[in-house]
């Protein structure tokens, strides 16, 4: 039975996992949200663009089977409203999200609980590395240091006074991120805990420089939702929903 599956996506789990469902034949929408001017898009359908809050996301669902949001860790405005457009339809709903870091030996963690937090702790540094997007530098645009920003595309004002901005899309190997932080002698590194193999080069190169970083923990998925940790898992939790609709 070919099953009609909203992906909400914008992460390498969510590109694979449409591979993977469009592959075995199913109906797949991905919906990314637009905050990418040239995003790598996955097989199937492709929507850009939001739903209009939940109301909009609730209408969309009459013509979805199951919804697994593959949305990024931090995304919790499209994860929320995703959790009560589900429950207000009756539409079958998972999380999908890789774990979140753990520090290795040699690691110098500092965790926060936010932005601000996290930019209250490096107001000092005179060269901090901020990798938290180019949507939430709002919160950095007091620092007086030096502060390198990266991102796929140029971030908009405002920006700390003394902002270097490399405009570059990753993965990026251990050897790139350490040569990075060196020529801009980068005396500590801000993140988030977004977790997975694609980003976390910084954080070995982070270690075998002896900077220390600064992880802004990740939002928790809300209550009553199923969460997967892996494409995989996700794929399991699809082929036992499509058995209670059988039944």
């Amino acid at each position: 039975m070919t099953c009609r599956v909203l992906v909400l996506g914008g992460t390498g789990e969510a590109r694979r996992l449409a591979t993977a469902l469009v592959e075995r034949g199913d109906d797949v929408l991905s919906s990314l949200a637009g905050r990418v001017a040239d995003p790598v898009l996955p097989p199937g359908r492709v929507r850009v663009g939001g739903f209009g809050g939940v109301e909009g996301l609730a209408q969309a669902l009459a013509e979805v089977d199951a919804v697994i949001d593959a949305t990024h860790p931090f995304a919790a405005a499209m994860t929320a409203n995703a959790a009560a457009a589900c429950a207000a339809t009756g539409t079958p709903l998972l999380r999908l999200q890789r774990p979140g870091w753990t520090a290795e030996p040699g690691d110098d963690w500092r965790w926060v609980g936010d932005l601000a937090e996290a930019a209250a702790a490096v107001a000092g540094a005179g060269s901090v590395f901020v990798t938290t997007g180019r949507k939430d530098l709002a919160a950095f645009a007091g620092l007086t240091g030096a502060v390198l920003v990266r991102s796929v595309d140029p971030p908009e004002p405002p920006l700390p006074a003394r902002c270097t901005v490399v405009l570059a899309r990753g993965p990026f190997t251990v050897e790139e991120e350490t040569a990075l932080m060196r020529e801009h002698g980068v005396e500590v590194l801000v993140t988030k805990d977004s977790g997975g193999g694609m980003t976390a080069a910084k954080l070995t190169a982070a270690r075998e420089l002896g900077v220390p970083v600064v992880l802004v923990r990740r939002p928790p998925p809300p209550p009553g939702v199923p969460v997967a940790a892996t494409v995989e898992k996700a794929l399991d939790w699809l082929a036992d929903t499509r058995q209670t609709w059988n039944h």
